[in-house]
Order: structure tokens, then sequence, then C-alpha cells
């Protein structure tokens, strides 16, 4: 498998873990007074933050995804903030056009978030959101940004994956962790668990004794017709590939291959073919995440004939209790007003 994070970091603690602690223990104090001291501008709008507490992915995207529709059905104009982890905007912030721009551009996160709501992309998440403003909308949900925003955040939503948890626990680079979990949690608001599994439940004992409320969810994939039952190659470019690979054999297909690549990987010439020849040999489905299909879109003809054969899997997030992304945004809009009458 191929990741960007060592697969030590999501074991026990190891001799590995040990020999990087004095490093992550600078870096975990670094985080720290990050997390105390950086400025966070206050723009006029509220702000919910879809945050995790390590690096690599906890289905964040999703989570967003489903609060920014959940805003829009209250009368809300949400707008979503993005890094656009990937891409190569640069400057001032770009209002994504998923009908023109490509993943190499504004990254691969970006053109799902804007099937829910406008999305803008840059590094200064404070001049992004006044763009989103200025276009009318009146509630902001940033996608990560939890530990180094500079925008004032009225609640952080903490996402965890129940099947990795915080990993072996420790900070970067002994660890997955961004900083410390109790540093962290400090500034946490609430916390929700995605999927089934124990190795979350540390960090909601540690939300518990912070008094923060938690929610849980699970992923609800849809399967494309033709599918289930289907010999497959499968291949996937996320955080976690084999978390893909699961769902392609929970909605009924057979694995054949499984071919993992890079978190954000963005598809050569070469891997397009390489993908085609081996499935048509072997008489083969194609099968991707909506991540890996959208870095396939607005590119070269190789990668072109590629979309065309894929089969997608789309998932959603699927809260436990249906009023949970009701509650969440309440509670944003609640701070928020509480934020405003402070002002004055």
């Amino acid at each position: 498998m191929v990741s960007e994070a060592p697969p030590f970091w999501w074991g026990k603690p190891d001799w590995r873990a040990w020999g990087l602690w004095p490093f992550a223990a600078i870096y975990g104090a670094v985080a720290r007074k990050r997390l105390l001291n950086a400025p966070r501008e206050k723009v006029d709008a509220p702000v919910l933050c879809v945050g995790n507490l390590t690096v690599g992915g906890s289905g964040k995207t999703p989570v967003a995804i489903a609060l920014a529709r959940e805003a829009a059905t209250m009368g809300l104009k949400p707008g979503i903030l993005s890094r656009g982890h990937g891409g190569s905007v640069a400057g001032e912030p770009h209002l994504v056009d998923a009908h023109h721009d490509s993943a190499r551009h504004v990254g691969d996160e970006p053109l799902l978030l804007a099937r829910a709501a406008r999305v803008a992309v840059s590094t200064d998440r404070a001049a992004a959101a006044r763009l989103l403003i200025d276009l009318g909308c009146n509630f902001l949900i940033m996608d990560d940004g939890f530990q180094s925003a500079r925008i004032h955040i009225d609640h952080a939503l903490i996402v965890v994956d129940a099947r990795r948890g915080i990993g072996n626990g420790y900070t970067i680079p002994a660890g997955p962790m961004r900083a410390a979990l109790v540093d962290q949690m400090r500034y946490a608001d609430s916390v929700l668990k995605v999927g089934d599994g124990p190795d979350a439940d540390v960090v909601l004992r540690q939300a518990a004794r912070a008094a923060r409320p938690f929610h849980e969810a699970s992923i609800k994939p849809a399967a494309p017709e033709g599918i289930a039952g289907a010999r497959c190659l499968a291949f996937a470019g996320i955080g976690e590939p084999q978390k893909f690979f699961d769902t392609v054999t929970a909605v009924g297909g057979q694995i054949e291959i499984a071919k993992s690549f890079g978190d954000h990987h963005f598809y050569s010439d070469f891997d397009a073919q390489d993908l085609l020849a081996t499935a048509d040999a072997q008489g083969l489905e194609i099968v991707t995440t909506a991540k890996d299909a959208v870095r396939l879109d607005h590119a070269s003809e190789a990668l072109s004939a590629l979309r065309k054969r894929v089969k997608i899997i789309e998932i959603e997030t699927v809260f436990e209790v249906a009023r949970a992304p009701r509650a969440i945004i309440e509670a944003t809009l609640e701070a928020w007003r509480l934020r405003r009458v402070e002002a004055r």
C-alpha cells in the first residue's frame, strides 16, 4: 500500500516511535504554541470548521458536504473554504468552477465540495471567507484547518475515523497526531465518530471528560450498476485505500486486483494505459472513488479514456441521529450570535 503516512504510525508504539519522540516533543511544543497564540481574524459570518486530529483521511469531505446540504435546507447560503491540497492555485482566492477547473488546478476535494455549495480555494482563509461573503454566503464551512487556520472558528467539529482513531497517539514525526490530544481537545467544540470500531474511543472519552458533545455517523456507499457480482480491478489514491477496497466488497464487487496510489495522486498517461490494459487482459470492471475520478476530468486523452470506463462508488455520511447536523449548525450560529454581542 502506498501512503503518505508511515504504516508504523497506525499500530502500537514501537522502537521507531520511541526513537523519534524527541523530535515529536519539539513538534508538539510548536503546535501547542500555534494553537494558543495564532492570530485569528474574525470574519463577518459564522464559521464551522470540519477538522481532524491527525494527518491522513478521516472522512472530513463527505461530512462537510452533508453539513452544507443541511445548512441549505435551513435557509442558509453556505460557502466552503478549502486550501485545495494538491492544486496549484496561488495568490488571490479562486472560486471553484466544477465544469471547467481541473484537480491539478484546485485540488480534488474542492471539486467534490462544489457539488454542495460554493467553494473558495486559497491558503489565505480570511481572504477566501471575504470572497464568499461578498457573493452572498452567510454560513461558512471550513474543510480542515483546525490547527492552522488564520480565521476565528465559531464551532470546531473534530472528525475521527473509528477504524484508525489517532494511531499510536504520538505527534509527528513519531506518529500521526498534529498536536497532543489534550492540547487539541481544548479547542474542539464537538466530536464526530465515523464508522464502526473501537479506535476512536480514546477520543470520545477525552471529549466526555471535557464535556464536549459527540455524534456518530456511518458511510453509506452507492454502487453503480454492474458492480454487484462483477470481477473488478479497484484502484484508489486516498488516505486509506483499504477502506475503499472493503467498500467494493461490501457492495458485492469481487476484487481481483487492488491498486493503491498515494493520497491525492495525479494519474499519468502510463497509469491510465496500465489500468486499462490490465482490465482488458483479464476482463475486469474498473472501479474507483469519486475523489479519484475527478482527477481524471479535464485531462489528457488517455485519462479521459479511463474516465469513460471507470465505475464510481459514491459515498455519503449518514448521521446516527438524524437531527445531529442541524444541532451542529445551530451551535455554530449560537456561537456566532454571542460573538457579535460581545463585539458591540
